[in-house]
């Protein structure tokens, strides 16, 4: 069986870390928004929700220990999480670095469309971006929380396609002699 540093590698522990992960990441947005006064425009909100999917996902599997079949589809599901995630966050991204005459223009809050409009109109909405979603006001190493949004998501894509790898190698039929 493989370690590293002593601990078995296997996709139970592997998802059980990318929860971990995930709720981390959740937990700095949540402190973000309510001790640096960040509010998160609606493109951030949906980021959220795909984070807490990325999160719900690891969990359940990890809890379940799933094997083959388990793996390759909860890894199905944790790679379609991270995708969605990325494009909103390459949609986020794009938004910020757009030169300043070209900024749509902010439109209604998200609590107001979620109630106003039906669902497929408010996303249309949410997803065409708005003035409020252009600002940047956090930055680490040269990256807005959107472009780091865009990086975990990527991560995460990358590590459910090598869990799955994990689970295939691990669980495969042993001959029988």
């Amino acid at each position: 069986m493989r370690t590293i540093a002593g601990l078995p590698l296997m996709p139970r522990l592997g998802y059980a870390l990318g929860f971990v992960a995930c709720a981390a990441l959740l937990g700095f947005a949540y402190y973000l928004q309510y001790y640096e006064y960040q509010d998160p425009c609606p493109l951030c909100i949906l980021q959220r929700v795909a984070f807490i999917a990325l999160a719900t996902i690891f969990l359940v599997a990890a809890v379940h220990g799933p094997g083959r079949t388990g793996t390759i589809i909860y890894s199905g599901l944790l790679v379609t999480a991270a995708s969605v995630g990325a494009a909103i966050a390459v949609r986020h991204v794009w938004l910020q670095n757009l030169p300043k005459d070209k900024i749509p223009e902010c439109g209604p809050g998200l609590e107001y469309m979620l109630k106003k409009l039906p669902l497929s109109q408010a996303l249309e909405k949410i997803l065409a971006g708005s003035g409020e979603c252009a600002e940047v006001g956090w930055t680490f190493l040269g990256l807005s929380i959107a472009g780091w949004a865009l990086v975990w998501f990527l991560l995460f894509g990358g590590y459910a396609m090598y869990l799955a790898l994990l689970g295939m190698r691990r669980a495969r039929p042993r001959p029988v002699h």
